[in-house]
């Protein structure tokens, strides 16, 4: 019988799995990604609120909170809406290499809103981040536009995670989310009135495989990934909690290759440049875990 500790980083990795499946999710979505993140954090939160009816957690909070989350909400869904956006002008494997460079943002954001000194080594591993970007830009030109989206997507859920990071000193995780997503949707829902014509008959008139595809990425890929990441986290370090989700972009491009072999197939550049890049994401968590390990031998 499998011991629980080995059940747990099973379902840990099964999590990044469903975190790289997200991608494939938006490779197989026909609709823009405007509309694809409003149904996504719309049936998020409804599945989210009958969660917290059901497990009956307190979401009530002081109003100057509900809008610094409803800032949150909005960040991150300009960061899916880019995410799905680099998606359609690139692919899978562009979107996720180019995601990667979120590690080199967080240790710039980090220290602007922490207050604390930049670490050397970070800055170091972000000019080989950039070196990585550099050699898929050069080999893959045709895909610019994905390549920026991408990047601005990495930058937008690093600010995302630095900010979260602060509030849940504050308030639940589920608390959090639920605000975050129910703001995201009412802010989608604005623009979209004001500048992409309001809702109408064509708006909800989607193949039925784009809503079975759109309920899995709601439910699975963010309300239940989510909920089980919260329970994986009470039980397993945060350094391996990180480390592992760092391999998302890894899973995601294995699958792309597997599910779409001929939109997928790169130059060798590509790859080099993909190495490159994911290679100096884990070296940063392993530094980073090193570096925690000397300041408690210190501190003993």
């Amino acid at each position: 019988m499998p011991s629980v500790k080995f059940k747990n980083y099973l379902h840990l990795h099964i999590l990044v799995v469903i975190a790289g499946f997200t991608a494939i999710l938006g490779e197989l979505i026909t609709i823009k990604a405007i509309p694809l993140v409003w149904y996504r954090m719309l049936i998020a939160t409804i599945l989210m609120f009958i969660y917290i009816k059901v497990a009956k957690v307190r979401i009530s909070i002081r109003p100057k909170s509900i809008v610094k989350l409803s800032i949150a909400g909005i960040l991150i869904a300009a960061h899916w809406i880019t995410f799905f956006a680099a998606i359609d002008e690139s692919n899978v494997s562009i979107t996720l290499s180019m995601f990667s460079t979120g590690a080199f943002f967080a240790s710039i954001i980090e220290p602007i809103v922490y207050k604390r000194k930049i670490i050397w080594y970070e800055m170091l591993l972000g000019i080989l981040v950039i070196l990585g970007v550099f050699i898929i830009t050069q080999s893959e030109m045709e895909y610019l536009t994905g390549i920026i989206l991408g990047i601005s997507s990495a930058f937008l859920s690093s600010l995302f995670a630095v900010l979260n990071g602060s509030f849940l000193k504050q308030h639940s995780a589920t608390t959090i989310s639920f605000y975050e997503f129910l703001s995201g949707v009412f802010f989608i829902t604005i623009y979209i009135i004001l500048f992409e014509g309001g809702f109408n008959a064509a708006f909800f008139n989607i193949p039925i495989y784009d809503y079975m595809y759109l309920f899995i990425l709601a439910s699975v890929c963010t309300a239940y990934a989510f909920i089980a990441l919260v329970y994986v986290m009470k039980l397993i370090s945060p350094y391996t909690v990180v480390l592992t989700y760092n391999l998302e972009p890894i899973y995601g491009i294995l699958l792309a290759l597997l599910l779409f072999p001929e939109k997928e197939k790169m130059s060798p550049y590509f790859y080099y440049g993909a190495i490159v890049i994911i290679t100096t994401v884990l070296l940063n968590a392993v530094l980073k875990n090193s570096r925690k390990l000397k300041r408690k031998k210190l501190r003993g």
